[in-house]
C-alpha cells in the first residue's frame, strides 16, 4: 500500500472589516493566529483600501488589528506550508504586494495602530503607513531569512521608512527591536505608554486630518510616496523570489521546527 501524504493544512482565512464616521475609516483585521495574514486576508484588506480610496465620505484612514496581543505576527505558516509551486508561491506573496501599493496609492492619510508585535509582513504594513502610534511594549522582527527566504516584497517599503543601513540589519541579524529603536529609525512617528494616551492622540490627530482639506492631502500623499512609480513592477518580481524560496527544503525544515516550537 503506498503511503498515505499528510493532508494539506486548513488555512483559516481571517477577517477585515471597515467601519466609517465622520470622515474617519478605521480598518480592523483579525486572525486566530496572532493577526497573521494568509491570502485571503491580504486579498481582504487590498479590496479595503481600494474601495476607500475612491470614497468623497473618507477623509483619512486607520489601520488597526483586533486584541490587545501581537499587532501582527506576518505571514500565514500554515499558507506557507499549503504551497506546492513556485506559481502558488508567486500568487501568494503578491498579496503582500497589492497591500503595501493599496495602501500608498491611496489619496487619503493612513494612520496605524500598533498595540503589540508585530513580525515581517506585519511590519511592511506599518512602514507603508504614514504616520503610525504603537505602544511602548511593541516591536518588531524581520524573521525572514530565520526561515531560508527574505523580506523582498516589504523590504523596498520598510528601506524607505527607516533608511538603507537600518533595513539591513533588521534584514540580517533578524533580531527584536524594541520601540524606542522604531521610533528613533521613523517606523513609529509617536510611542505611548499606554493604550489610553495612544488612543486619544490617535483619535484627536484623526479628527483634525479629517477636517483638513482633501486635496491638500491628496497632494501631499503623492509627495510623499514620490520614486516608487516603478513598484507596481519590482514588487511582483520580488514575489516571484518569495514564491521559489519558499518551497525550498531549508524553509520547510525551518517552518516544521517552528510548528515543534508551537
Amino acid at each position: 500500500m503506498p503511503p498515505v501524504s499528510d493532508p494539506s493544512p486548513i488555512v483559516e482565512p481571517g477577517n477585515a472589516f471597515v467601519d466609517i464616521a465622520n470622515g474617519i475609516a478605521r480598518v480592523t483585521f483579525s486572525h486566530p493566529k496572532s493577526n497573521s495574514l494568509p491570502g485571503a486576508l491580504l486579498g481582504d484588506l487590498a479590496k479595503e483600501f481600494d474601495a476607500l480610496a475612491k470614497a468623497s465620505d473618507v477623509r483619512v484612514i486607520i489601520l488597526q488589528s483586533q486584541g490587545g496581543g501581537t499587532f501582527c505576527a506576518g505571514a500565514s505558516f500554515a499558507e506557507f506550508k499549503a504551497i506546492t509551486n513556485a506559481a502558488e508561491g508567486k500568487e501568494f506573496f503578491s498579496g503582500f504586494a497589492r497591500l503595501v501599493l493599496a495602501m500608498i496609492r491611496c489619496p487619503q492619510f493612513v494612520l496605524g495602530r500598533v498595540h503589540g508585535k508585530a513580525a515581517g509582513g506585519g511590519i511592511g504594513m506599518i512602514a507603508a503607513c504614514d504616520y503610525s502610534f504603537a505602544l511602548d511594549t511593541a516591536s518588531v522582527r524581520l524573521s525572514e531569512l530565520a526561515l531560508g527566504i527574505g523580506p523582498f516584497i516589504v523590504g523596498p517599503v520598510i528601506e524607505r521608512r527607516v533608511g538603507s543601513g537600518a533595513f539591513a540589519a533588521m534584514a540580517i541579524d533578524t533580531e527584536w527591536r524594541d520601540a524606542a529603536w522604531c521610533e528613533r529609525h521613523g517606523l513609529f512617528s509617536r510611542v505611548f505608554d499606554t493604550t489610553h494616551a495612544m488612543d486619544a492622540v490617535l483619535n484627536v490627530t484623526a479628527t483634525r486630518l479629517a477636517n483638513s482639506n482633501p486635496a491638500a492631502m491628496a497632494r501631499m500623499k503623492r509627495m510623499f510616496w514620490s520614486g516608487t512609480e516603478n513598484w507596481e513592477a519590482l514588487l511582483f518580481e520580488r514575489a516571484s523570489m518569495s514564491g521559489e524560496l519558499v518551497l525550498s527544503d531549508y524553509t520547510k525544515r525551518a517552518i516544521a521546527a517552528f510548528d515543534a516550537r508551537a
